[in-house]
């Protein structure tokens, strides 16, 4: 490589080689250099680097509003956000996502990006500092602690209206199913055993609410925790080296970029170290994941066998589940779900852990917060959108196992307790344990009840729902 392919760049510990073409500059040189941890670079959240040139756009208004920062400077730098909100040159965002500094490493990588980009509409070449500054212009009146927060709030309400699509098509596809399967009678379990009728309808029905729940309180979650920023807080809250008027343009400026209701929060000493918002959210998507494994759990319960399990649903065939079974299909969509879960609960733990190692007026571990918050929101769209694509839209049932299940079941004597008594429903249940002979079939030899009586009582509607007749004396 030739010695034309680099430029000279200079900081507080001296010069270093940057890439010629490359848009960041000497301090994300020396990140990338430094943290080679989750091998995950920033721009593999792309809401998060658009959401940093937002707070960058908004801070540029207010500073040239201000008379700080004048026309010139100003188009440029608004330019350079432009191109990268629109997701152009993501992939000069090379930091890891874990990084030491608090994040100034990202907010680094960002003021040198929209600093080289400016540069370039302004013809100057990369590195031509003295005509625009990555500190001295693309970071007037900030500081990584008030706009990498900021950025990552800013982010995180980009990408929240995804999951809620996934979520609300998963329970959508659950809902659907339920109509479909609204007839078919089945047997319910607790605790593995068998328990009392219902409809696989039902079954259903209950995953769609259970997730519905959860959509429901994700839909304000995030608008009620993330909307509130520290930015124009400068190091520790106090605004430091920013104009007093500068705090209300900035905010006022963000939300009017990122299109989402972005307020001062009340006491920004407070905003610039706590991390209860991110401890809260990521606790109700820990939450969410939980739902979904104990549903795959429950989908490949009522798959399982064939010949040998419950067998009450089909799932679709995704692939050959065996290299040494023939014919062995594996529920593999539910498996790869529960992996999921099981990631974002860990991931809940380590933010919890870094929330909680904040000291003073900052948390320095937000990199992971950061991380583990984008990470779990993008793992979890992608399973759910996996699990409805591949797996729930395309379950069957087979209708005559769930009622021979149910016919033979000991659990059925429940429904038929209030028109024998208990004492005959116990015996009659014992007998059936021991003979291995179907309850129906002992009633009507004893002759405890009629056939009519009997085919009322199976009806599934008289089945499935609260119905007390009082036993006749």
């Amino acid at each position: 490589m030739t010695a034309t392919a680099f430029r000279s760049e200079h900081d507080l510990l001296g010069s270093l080689p940057v890439p010629k073409d490359a848009y960041y500059g000497i301090q994300t040189l020396r990140a990338m250099h430094n943290f080679h941890l989750s091998g995950v670079p920033l721009s593999h959240y792309p809401n998060f680097v658009s959401a940093l040139a937002m707070v960058k756009q908004a801070a540029a208004d207010a500073n040239h509003q201000l008379g700080y920062l004048n026309d010139k400077k100003h188009t440029a730098i608004s330019a350079a956000c432009t191109q990268l909100i629109e997701g152009k040159h993501h992939d000069q965002f090379i930091v890891d996502m874990i990084q030491g500094g608090a994040g100034t490493s990202t907010n680094m990588n960002a003021n040198e990006v929209i600093a080289n980009l400016a540069l370039e509409t302004m013809g100057k070449e990369k590195g031509e500092y003295s005509f625009l500054h990555p500190n001295n212009d693309v970071n007037m009146a900030q500081s990584t602690n008030d706009a990498y927060p900021t950025a990552i709030r800013v982010g995180l309400l980009l990408g929240h209206n995804d999951l809620l699509v996934s979520l609300e098509r998963l329970i959508d596809a659950f809902s659907h199913k339920s109509d479909e399967f609204a007839h078919v009678l089945k047997m319910g379990r607790t605790q593995l055993q068998d328990a009392v009728p219902m409809t696989l309808g039902q079954e259903f029905k209950a995953f769609s609410a259970n997730l519905t729940a959860d959509l429901n309180r994700l839909k304000s979650l995030a608008n009620d925790l993330f909307t509130s920023v520290n930015l124009g807080g400068t190091a520790i809250g106090t605004g430091i080296n920013a104009d007093p008027r500068y705090q209300g343009i900035a905010v006022e400026r963000l939300a009017a970029i990122c299109s989402y209701p972005i307020k001062a929060a009340p006491n920004l000493i407070d905003a610039t170290s706590d991390m209860g918002s991110f401890v809260l959210f990521s606790g109700m998507l820990k939450r969410t994941a939980v739902k979904l494994s104990k549903i795959c759990n429950d989908l490949r319960l009522l798959s399982s066998g064939p010949r040998t399990g419950i067998n009450e649903i089909n799932l679709p065939a995704r692939q050959p589940g065996s290299s040494i079974m023939p014919g062995k299909v594996n529920p593999v969509i539910p498996e790869a779900v529960s992996q999921v879960a099981y990631e974002v609960i860990g991931n809940d733990l380590s933010l919890t852990l870094a929330a909680e190692a904040g000291q003073l007026q900052l948390n320095v571990m937000e990199p992971l917060i950061a991380w583990k918050m984008f990470d779990s929101i993008r793992l979890l769209r992608r399973a759910m959108d996996m699990l409805r694509e591949h797996c729930v839209v395309g379950i069957t049932a087979n209708e005559e196992r769930c009622r021979t299940l149910m016919e033979h079941s000991i659990g059925l004597i429940t429904a038929l307790n209030p028109y024998i008594g208990y004492d005959n429903a116990t015996r009659i249940a014992k007998l059936a344990l021991e003979s291995g002979r179907g309850v129906l079939e002992l009633v009507r030899e004893e002759q405890l009840l009629d056939d009519v009586l009997l085919a009322d009582i199976l009806r599934p509607e008289n089945m499935i729902a609260p119905r007390l007749v009082p036993l006749k004396e």
